[in-house]
């Protein structure tokens, strides 16, 4: 039982790395972009083509991924999305479900739509024990890696939010960008690095997850769901939100699949209707704030 809530908690820190940006987008930016899996597909196969080869070694790779990404966040940003801020959401939908596609298209032309194999270095493949019979905890070194490494990310994007000048003008440019210039806040330049932010986290979501969830072309269409829960039940007004919500999916995942295997999504699903007729604007809103 208790190796089974680590490794729900593990997939679900994984889940909220992969999710955050996409609820800072929807909730700070007011921006629908469901290519967001497509910036994590793009990190798990930066880290993987470079570890296969070039050699280049795991935790080299990592931030690799996230500045890759946001390099390519940016790039997208400038070009392609800033256009649509203030499209309505049915375009932003369709706009970024066609760069979907693109990206899925493009990875199976250049890489191929075999499934990636990552191998982890000596040191993270190991599994620890502790305690016995029904109450051992099993722990595998690699998900324990990502526990700590997430909650590292979590905390310091916390502290980046409500403890820094650049959290307060974020959040001064979402509620009113015309106020927020006029007190000499460059709104473009705030949300070209929230943007690059985000889709940083989602690469280096994609290069942690590689090795958890698999790697192939379908990648951003077979997770889209799972990062549209996360930012539904959680709410994209705080934080707080999606790793809650990132936490009760990869328990209830896990578990699901554990017991009950032939209805590990319909237990996921089920929980999600729960939670939203309960709370139709997620688990964590601010009081005032919109949903």
């Amino acid at each position: 039982m208790l190796t089974i809530l680590f490794d729900g908690i593990a997939y679900g820190m994984l889940l909220f790395i992969l999710a955050v940006g996409l609820a800072v987008t929807m909730g700070l930016m007011n921006f629908i972009n469901l290519a967001h899996g497509a910036f994590a597909m793009v990190g798990g196969y930066i880290t993987v083509l470079l570890m296969q080869r070039e050699g280049v070694p795991f935790l080299v790779c990592l931030p690799i991924a996230f500045a890759g990404c946001a390099l390519l966040g940016t790039v997208l940003e400038r070009t392609l999305y800033r256009p649509l801020y203030r499209r309505p959401h049915l375009d932003q939908v369709l706009f970024s479900i066609g760069l979907v596609f693109m990206a899925v298209a493009g990875v199976d032309y250049f890489v191929g739509s075999t499934q990636q194999i990552m191998q982890l270095p000596e040191w993270l493949r190991g599994r620890t024990e502790i305690g016995s019979g029904a109450w051992t905890l099993g722990m595998g070194h690699y998900r324990l890696f990502i526990v700590i490494l997430c909650a590292f990310l979590t905390l310091g994007l916390q502290y980046i939010l409500s403890h820094t000048r650049f959290g307060s003008r974020l959040r001064a440019s979402v509620d009113d960008q015309r106020v927020a210039a006029g007190m000499g806040i460059n709104v473009n330049v705030v949300f070209l690095a929230t943007f690059a932010f985000g889709s940083g986290l989602a690469g280096l979501g994609g290069a942690l997850g590689a090795e958890v969830l698999g790697l192939d072309p379908s990648f951003p269409l077979k997770f889209m769901i799972y990062f549209l829960i996360v930012v539904a039940v959680g709410g994209t007004s705080s934080i707080t939100g999606p790793l809650a919500a990132a936490l009760l999916l990869g328990i209830a995942d896990v578990a699901g699949k554990y017991y009950i295997p032939k209805m590990g999504a319909f237990i996921v699903y089920s929980v999600m209707i729960v939670i939203l007729i309960w709370r139709p604007q997620g688990l964590f809103v601010r009081q005032g704030g919109k949903a």
